[in-house]
């Protein structure tokens, strides 16, 4: 069954093709006899009713450097396709939530992947507030007195942007530390965003897991260890991947929120779980596909588009 496939992402030139996750999905969707059209979320347009974007016919190689091929720009109706990728990066700002509303018209028609509707409305820092058992400690607060109070009560804090991603602008507040205001007044004069507060986890030295999660289901995980002297363990700021096994905790967590995830249609999920707390559901643009196929010898991708076709099917 040969699909036609959309990509929603950022510029394909710049990707790393050995870590990129969509890269990985689209070349296996190539490997299937699919097609393949590209664009950026700029180019989607809403006109007389229709869910338009200019983009590009590509055939992707795994040649650094020379990594696909892409057409003439051409203007396309996204109902003609059965398979759209949303898969830019935050940061979930006005402009992505436009991008989730507009895909939004083409329910029924194709289908999106993950589903905008639940994309907009658990976004991954938000998510997890519906399992507090399995989370730590979290406030998620605009107010100085608040996170004042939280930072008071727990002594050692992280404190982030709420809709942030790749580490940026991650900060831990030790007991001792008198940063808070200061923290406070630079976000707060960036945008009018809360910012979210957790206790700080400790065993994030030993790594932060990344679990991979298709229709609700794990297939692996991959562990990202701080750099020396970093608390974040993000690959985007030096986050090292290390190989690593499920434990019966992540079974647990994985079975507490599978079937929401399966419900709402987020095919491909990534958790984030430090110590046996789990602490973001990634749905906007998860990674950590190329990593966990090198590491444990699976096809991940092969899972996530046995899944898409069994939807469409």
């Amino acid at each position: 069954m040969a699909l036609k496939i959309a990509l929603q992402m950022d510029p394909l030139g710049p990707i790393d093709i050995n870590a990129d996750s969509s890269f990985r999905i689209a070349e296996e969707a190539q490997a299937r006899g699919h097609s393949l059209f590209y664009y950026t979320p700029d180019k989607i347009s809403f006109q007389s009713g229709k869910i338009m974007a200019r983009g590009q016919d590509i055939t992707l190689r795994r040649e650094v450097g020379n990594h696909f091929t892409a057409g003439e720009m051409r203007e396309v109706n996204l109902a003609d396709w059965d398979v759209i990728w949303l898969r830019q990066d935050p940061p979930f700002d006005m402009g992505y939530i436009t991008t989730t509303h507009l895909l939004d018209f083409l329910e029924g028609e194709t289908l999106v992947v993950n589903d905008p509707f639940w994309v907009r409305n658990y976004p991954e820092k938000l998510l997890v507030l519906h399992f507090p058992d399995l989370t730590p400690p979290t406030t998620i607060a605009r107010d100085l007195d608040t996170l004042k109070a939280f930072k008071e009560e727990h002594g050692d804090i992280i404190l982030k942007p709420l809709y942030g991603n790749g580490g940026a602008g991650v900060f831990r507040l030790g007991p001792d530390d008198r940063n808070l205001n200061s923290l406070h007044e630079l976000f707060t004069s960036i945008n009018n965003e809360p910012l979210i507060a957790q206790k700080f986890l400790p065993d994030v030295s030993k790594g932060d897991k990344r679990v991979i999660l298709i229709d609700g289901e794990p297939v692996g995980a991959i562990n990202r260890v701080p750099a020396a002297g970093e608390t974040r363990s993000n690959m985007h700021v030096g986050g090292r991947p290390e190989k690593v096994d499920l434990t019966e905790r992540d079974l647990e967590i994985c079975a507490a929120i599978g079937p929401l995830l399966r419900e709402k249609g987020q095919v491909f999920v990534g958790i984030d779980v430090i110590g046996g707390w789990l602490t973001e559901i990634n749905v906007t643009s998860p990674t950590g596909i190329q990593e966990l196929e090198r590491f444990d010898g699976i096809n991940v991708a092969a899972t996530i588009w046995d899944a898409i076709e069994a939807k469409l099917a």
